[in-house]
C-alpha cells in the first residue's frame, strides 16, 4: 500500500464505490482535513461521515466543479452466476467539469450503455482490471463509442495487463489519443 501521509492534504476527494481499493478510511484520514470536500456514494456514506452523497444520475456543483454521477457496474464479469462484481445502482463514475474541460473517471465498470452515451469528454480514465472491470476490447469498444479526446486506461496491474493490445485496438480511431502510463 502507498504511504498517503507523505502526500499533500486534499481539497476534494471523490470516491467511486466501497471496495477497499477505492474506499480506504485510513488513507482518507491521512489526506483529509476539516475543509476537505468528500463526495461519496450512498454505500460509502455508511462507512465514512461528513461527505456529500451522489447517486447515479445526480448532477451537482461542488467546490466550483460540476460533477455528474454516472452509473458504474458489470454486465459480463461476475463473482458467481448472476452476482456481478459491481451491481448496477451502487457505484459511480464521475464526469467532472473543470472550466471548459470534461474529465470522466469511470470507477469500476464495464462498457455500459450509460458510458457509451457520454458526449464531449476531453479526457477519460477507463478501468482495465480483470476480472473486475474491462478487457482491452471492452475499453476500445467504449472509447470508440463516446470518443474522448484523450484515453487513459487505469486500474490495471503493470506487467499483467497488455496495454499495447488497447493501443493496437485504438490505432485507427484517430480522434482518440490513447496514452499509457509509464512504469519506472
Amino acid at each position: 500500500m502507498a504511504d498517503y501521509s507523505k502526500l499533500p492534504k486534499a481539497d476534494m476527494i471523490i470516491v467511486t464505490h466501497d471496495h477497499r481499493d477505492h474506499l480506504d478510511p485510513k488513507a482518507l484520514e491521512s489526506i483529509r482535513t476539516e475543509k476537505t470536500i468528500l463526495v461519496l456514494t450512498e454505500t460509502c456514506a455508511t462507512r465514512v461521515k461528513g461527505g456529500i452523497v451522489m447517486k447515479n444520475g445526480d448532477v451537482k456543483t461542488i467546490g466550483g466543479l460540476k460533477i455528474e454521477a454516472v452509473p458504474a457496474y458489470n454486465l459480463v464479469h461476475m463473482r458467481s452466476e448472476g452476482v456481478p462484481f459491481h451491481r448496477k445502482g451502487v457505484g459511480n463514475g464521475y464526469v467532472i467539469t473543470f472550466g471548459d474541460k470534461r474529465v470522466y473517471v469511470a470507477g469500476d465498470t464495464e462498457n455500459i450503455p450509460e458510458m457509451k452515451a457520454l458526449q464531449n469528454i476531453d479526457c477519460a480514465f477507463l478501468p482495465m482490471n480483470l476480472p473486475y472491470t474491462m478487457t482491452p476490447e471492452m475499453v476500445a469498444d467504449a472509447a470508440k463509442a463516446f470518443k474522448p479526446r484523450i484515453l487513459y486506461p487505469y486500474h490495471y496491474h503493470f506487467g499483467e495487463t497488455d496495454t499495447q493490445q488497447l493501443v493496437e485496438l485504438m490505432k485507427d480511431t484517430k480522434e482518440v489519443e490513447t496514452r499509457i502510463w509509464k512504469t519506472k
